[in-house]
């Protein structure tokens, strides 16, 4: 039984702050512009829309992460699969860049698509094939195919740190564990195996026992999932086969899972191993994405790009505590989110020069963020939070059904909820989720509805897209911070890119922001010279550029530069 709640509530009713999104005009700024929700109607809307993307064949994208059991099911099992996804690709990305009714995404991160004892699937039982549950090998390729001719990248989650205790690396070394005699020490020529996990006579936290044996085993996360020995030749081969059979089959990289697990407590052994993974993918796929987790403070992952890894996430902006959320509920002034992208920008090119930044708000492992705010400003926040994951730079990550608002906090199952198509939990396509989720109660419409409503989460979450996908700037820019302009409610940043520099201004407060900009210049002209190459509102205020001065309404940004 699906477990999803919808509170069908009236617009009226979400929040207060429910608001139009997204206008924006082409036109250069006179000495006086307006530009207003309240006055928001199909031709603007059109126009804003009828501007072209400038997709660019390169490492920056926007990616979706998708946990396939949730997200939309092809078979009617229950269970989302492969050919769910190849389903849904024209709501992510329809191929047609004259269009503008998709998401606007081009990459995708698939999470664990391989063979698994578990619903979520990090426990892998074989790394060169497709769980059954989510489809066939050909499944995949012909998703693969559908993904590439949309011009959308694939990477696909791989658990490097540890296998399933189901997988027959584990279940070999085990059983000739239990049969050695206690005087015996392992050989790896009699069993190659027990040198592929961290095997000790010895127990202790994070360690679990090897049934019928006095021997114990390294699983830090659990019993189920005992960790590899990533510094043995032998297990580095086998990654390096299962890492080409995904390469040569299409792929366009990886997502690496627990990096500062590999060895627990030595980052300098992970970077090292990490080097060794990264140096081999990209010696058989030069144009190979690597992105990595690493769950620790930002000094400390930020080391990890010294292995010559293309991407780690960022975690010192995301989730309920990060620079984001703290910066929109007002625990941190607006200043704060510019001075962290410009220390963030100079701290990782310090380790790496070619690093490309992974922003994110939320992922899977985390509670979703329109369970971050409350009150009556509520919607507008969870808005304006995804601009601030989505205008910077990098590869920025968007989870899915954070698009729609949807909530899911507390275990792990809860954050993993079904794909929100519909309210109706017997829509085809609708997933059931993993069993021991609990009810889930969403705040926001389903897709259905939100698709049609321009005041809606989603459709402020897509222009923001497609204010990314416009402008190559955002993603791929340097970030310098005006510090002088900016205050505890407005934040100003410029991204430079083949020289062509944009200026984002950005209201973080409820209230309304003038303010004076003499002196801003941007490629040597001033505010009142500039052209508006976006705005995202999220309410009926309006906003008012009078010469070099602005008046910014309540959780608004705007984008300005010099041309289109």
């Amino acid at each position: 039984m699906k477990k999803i709640l919808a509170a069908v509530l009236s617009l009226n009713m979400l929040f207060l702050s429910a608001c139009a999104n997204g206008n924006v005009s082409d036109t250069a700024i006179t000495e006086k512009t307006v530009m207003t929700t309240a006055e928001t109607d199909a031709q603007q809307e059109e126009e804003w829309l009828g501007r072209p993307v400038k997709y660019i064949d390169d490492k920056y994208r926007t990616f979706y992460e998708i946990f396939v059991y949730s997200f939309y099911d092809n078979n009617g099992d229950g269970v989302g699969d492969i050919n769910g996804v190849r389903e849904k690709l024209d709501y992510l990305n329809d191929g047609d860049d004259s269009t503008a009714d998709d998401l606007g995404i081009n990459g995708i991160w698939l999470m664990p698509v391989m063979p698994s004892t578990t619903y979520h699937k990090y426990d892998v039982t074989n790394y060169m094939s497709i769980d059954p549950e989510y489809g066939t090998i050909g499944d995949f390729k012909s998703l693969l195919d559908d993904c590439h001719s949309r011009g959308i990248c694939v990477i696909i989650d791989l658990p490097l740190n540890h296998s399933s205790d189901k997988h027959p690396w584990f279940t070999e070394a085990a059983e000739y564990l239990r049969n050695l005699p206690e005087d015996k020490e392992p050989d790896p020529t009699e069993c190659p195996y027990v040198e592929y996990y961290n095997f000790s006579k010895e127990g202790g936290s994070g360690y679990a026992a090897v049934e019928g044996s006095s021997w114990f085993y390294e699983a830090k996360f659990w019993s189920g999932m005992p960790d590899l020995n990533l510094e043995s030749e032998a297990v580095r081969k086998e990654f390096e086969e299962i890492a080409s059979f995904w390469l040569d089959m299409g792929i366009d990289g990886f997502r690496l899972d627990a990096v500062k697990e590999f060895v627990s407590g030595s980052a300098e052994t992970n970077i090292s191993i990490l080097k060794w993974f990264n140096d081999y993918v990209k010696s058989v796929s030069p144009d190979a994405y690597i992105v990595c987790e690493c769950w620790e403070p930002q000094n400390v992952y930020a080391q990890y790009y010294s292995a010559g890894v293309d991407s780690m996430f960022d975690f010192k902006f995301a989730d309920k505590s990060g620079v984001i959320a703290n910066v929109m509920k007002g625990s941190s002034d607006a200043s704060a989110y510019g001075k962290a992208v410009e220390n963030a920008q100079e701290l990782y090119a310090s380790y790496n020069s070619e690093y490309i930044n992974a922003p994110f708000y939320t992922n899977h492992d985390m509670g979703r963020s329109a369970g971050y705010y409350a009150g009556e400003n509520s919607t507008a926040q969870i808005k304006m939070g995804h601009a601030l994951n989505l205008l910077m730079s990098g590869s920025a990550f968007v989870y899915y059904g954070e698009e729609l608002g949807m909530k899911g906090a507390g275990k792990d199952e809860n954050k993993r909820a079904p794909m929100y198509w519909s309210m109706d939990e017997n829509t085809e396509g609708m997933c059931d989720g993993p069993k021991d989720m609990d009810e889930v109660k969403m705040i926001f419409d389903s897709l259905e509805e939100q698709v049609n409503d321009t005041n809606s989460v989603y459709r402020y979450v897509r222009n923001v897209i497609r204010l990314r996908n416009q402008n190559p700037e955002i993603a791929r820019g340097t970030a310098d911070f005006l510090d002088e302009y900016s205050d505890d409610k407005l934040c100003l940043i410029t991204k430079t890119y083949e020289e062509k520099t944009v200026l984002l201004i950005m209201n973080t407060s409820p209230e309304n922001v003038k303010a004076d900009l003499n002196g801003v210049t941007v490629q040597g002209k001033d505010i009142s010279e500039l052209n508006t190459l976006g705005q995202l509102l999220t309410g009926e205020d309006e906003t008012l550029i009078d010469g070099n001065t602005v008046e910014m309404p309540p959780y608004s940004v705007l984008l300005l530069g010099v041309g289109e």
